[in-house]
């Protein structure tokens, strides 16, 4: 795998526009209210799809909306999946894939970040579900902190 976690953060902020230390913490200190309306960007490999199952999944409290103008937030992110070798299946009797995944939410009225997250499963036996889960539990920490 030439990509690691690192490379998937840098993705994920390289959309930020430049601010300050403090800008950016005051931005992630920010709650996102229950019952707020979030769009899903789609993501190459149809991660959205198990991110909007996630989140259902692990009850957050927030509306997943398919119209982005209707929406208070949106989620982008990226994912990427490095499967099994022939060595690790036969030696090993292992077929679980390395997931890698991150998601950042953006208040779409001020373009502010306010919630960022990556993660890697490195024996995955579920694949994108079990790394689109992690964010859904982080996400639903951040809901829930307010």
């Amino acid at each position: 795998m030439t990509k690691n976690l690192g490379y998937l953060l840098l993705l994920i902020l390289a959309g930020m526009p430049s601010a300050t230390c403090e800008e950016l913490k005051a931005a992630l200190e920010k709650p996102i209210p229950r019952g707020a309306r979030v769009f899903i960007a789609p993501v190459a490999g149809g991660f959205e799809n198990y991110l909007a199952a996630a989140i259902q999944n692990k009850k957050v409290p927030v509306v997943v909306v398919t119209n982005r103008d209707k929406a208070e937030f949106e989620i982008s992110g990226v994912a990427e999946t490095e499967k099994a070798g022939w060595a690790k299946m036969l030696f090993m009797r292992s077929g679980a894939s390395q997931e890698q995944a991150g998601i950042k939410i953006v208040r779409i009225a001020s373009e502010e970040v306010v919630f960022a997250y990556a993660v890697h499963k490195a024996n995955s036996a579920r694949g994108h579900q079990s790394a689109a889960e992690a964010c859904a539990k982080h996400m639903k920490e951040k809901v829930e902190g307010n």
